[in-house]
């Protein structure tokens, strides 16, 4: 791959674009048009994943202009945990190799796989010891809590396994990079950001429905000539007649197999876009897939086209939209073009919190303008730090929201709101908002501090010092202590005061045990009879 840097926006909502290059003169861009969406068939309806680039007629790789972040920037292909892992609302494990065959077996590049830190692979549940604080990924739920159908965390401290890497083995997809290590961390994890090099055109999954330019500046390197657009589009849970939970199930006798569901459905399907790059404007399209990817992720071959793939909107060859625009029907449309834009973007006006609460926030900030103060951007960035100032040095290193508002694209000195969600309680944020050109220059970065509100009480659905005692949410004797909480205790005046002042006292007595093994030890030795007693 030569290069991995470009420019991502929309008309209606703002995704990450990575660093910038120093202004230029001229930029060449590649605009890419498409729109997701959404399932009408009854299958759980999850964000598609999808990545973009560019190959010779010949077939000759080229480099990478678009990948969704959860396989470029939270690397879900290279995480801890066995491929066929059931899947559900930011699924914390599983090594998701399904998930672009095609691009990854033709792109050149390779990672060391990642494996957990205790050589299992078959487990959910790993020690605290190798778990630290996991600002993206929830843990495991199973269906019949709340969370799952909200698809969002629960709201309590999550930790997860962050992986190390195995001596030998490799994969074709990157890991995440957006980890600060931690104490916990295998020493390995501070390498992941630098290995990984798709920050740049990294971006957040479209909602569906909604109309998407992606614009990737297009590296002076790359000749003018011919080429193909290979656009890859895989979804979890987008099962029918030939793929689904039957043909490929869940795998039997490993830990926790009641987390989760299976997601195994139809594999990726490819659209492609032949198109000229030369000095004056060309457009070209496609209307339907070029064929599908390997289901089990073993190889790069296209399969041509046939009636196992569905057809219906959101689902198979339909996750991307057909959009029609005068005489032109698409579902990807790529556009060639020239820019002229030496001025970065002006810095965000006033960035401030309009209201917080314990788990998101409303910012709002004067839009700035492309050249300065005149026309407008074409896209914002936000991210944020927790206890550390963010930056216009450190903004490239800074972590991306999970969950964001659409940011309205808008005339200069338009007050723009934006609201982030999945934040955690009681935590000191720095956030920071920047502008982005046709060119990918980037303008000074706007911050503003927040320290989010307390815990609400009595909404915590976590057993503190049970979970900070075994290691897990997930371990066995705290499962039995949660469904005595909910089954008997809450059925009673008397049991509900008892868990309130649990959830009050609880979180600090945990914070002090989780620290010390030996406190963890005593911990379970004291939880043990009680145990031992509600499991009768």
């Amino acid at each position: 791959m030569k290069h991995a840097g470009g420019l991502a926006f929309t008309f209606s909502f703002a995704i990450a674009l990575g660093s910038s290059p120093a202004a230029s003169e001229d930029c060449r861009v590649l605009d890419v048009n498409f729109t997701t969406a959404e399932a009408q068939n009854g299958n759980r309806e999850f964000a598609p994943q999808i990545v973009a680039w560019l190959e010779t007629p010949a077939g000759t790789f080229v480099d990478t202009v678009l990948i969704t972040r959860e396989t470029g920037s939270y690397g879900i292909g290279n995480r801890p945990g066995r491929y066929d892992f059931n899947s559900g609302p930011m699924w914390p494990y599983g090594r998701r190799t399904t998930v672009f065959p095609v691009w990854s077996n033709r792109q050149p590049l390779e990672w060391p796989m990642l494996v957990a830190r205790d050589d299992d692979d078959n487990d959910l549940s790993h020690s605290t010891s190798h778990s630290s604080d996991d600002y993206h990924f929830c843990r495991p739920l199973k269906t019949t809590e709340g969370d799952w159908d909200a698809m969002t965390c629960p709201s309590v401290r999550n930790l997860s396994d962050k992986g190390k890497p195995h001596p030998s083995m490799t994969v074709r997809y990157p890991p995440r990079n957006d980890l600060m290590r931690m104490a916990q961390d295998d020493p390995a994890a501070e390498t992941y950001a630098m290995l990984n090099p798709f920050d740049a055109v990294s971006m957040a999954t479209p909602p569906a429905g909604v109309p998407t330019t992606y614009s990737y500046r297009l590296p002076f390197e790359i000749a003018a000539g011919d080429y193909v657009l290979f656009v890859e589009v895989s979804k979890e849970f987008d099962m029918n007649a030939t793929y689904n939970a039957s043909v490929y199930p869940a795998p039997t006798g490993i830990p926790w197999a009641a987390y989760g569901e299976p997601y195994r459905g139809q594999p990726s399907v490819v659209y492609r876009v032949p198109f000229t790059l030369g000095a004056t404007e060309t457009t070209a399209s496609t209307d339907s897939y070029a064929g599908y990817g390997d289901p089990d992720g073993l190889d790069g071959n296209l399969r041509a086209p046939d009636g196992t793939i569905s057809v219906d909107p959101g689902t198979g060859a339909a996750r991307l939209a057909l959009v029609t625009e005068s005489s032109l029907a698409y579902r990807v449309k790529v556009t060639s073009r020239m820019e002229n834009d030496p001025v970065a973007p002006g810095k965000p006006g006033g960035l401030a919190v309009e209201v917080a609460s314990a788990s998101a926030a409303v910012l709002q900030f004067t839009a700035p303008g492309d050249d300065g103060l005149t026309g407008p951007i074409r896209g914002y960035e936000v991210r944020f730090r927790v206890g550390d100032q963010i930056t216009d040095d450190n903004f490239d290193e800074s972590f991306e929201f999970t969950r964001m508002s659409p940011i309205e694209v808008a005339a200069p000195g338009t007050m723009t709101k934006v609201t982030v969600e999945n934040l955690l309680p009681e935590t000191p944020y720095s956030i920071g908002v920047r502008a982005i050109d046709d060119c990918r220059n980037a303008g000074p970065v706007a911050s503003v501090d927040l320290l989010t509100d307390e815990r609400a009480q009595g909404r915590v659905d976590a057993c503190f010092v049970a979970t900070a005692a075994y290691g897990s949410l997930l371990a066995n004797d705290v499962e039995v202590l949660r469904k005595f909480r909910d089954r008997t205790l809450r059925k009673t005046a008397l049991g509900e005061l008892a868990v309130e002042a649990y959830y009050t006292f609880g979180p600090i007595l945990a914070g002090v045990i989780s620290e010390s093994e030996l406190l963890r030890h005593t911990a379970r030795e004291a939880l043990a009879p009680v145990v031992r007693g509600v499991a009768r």
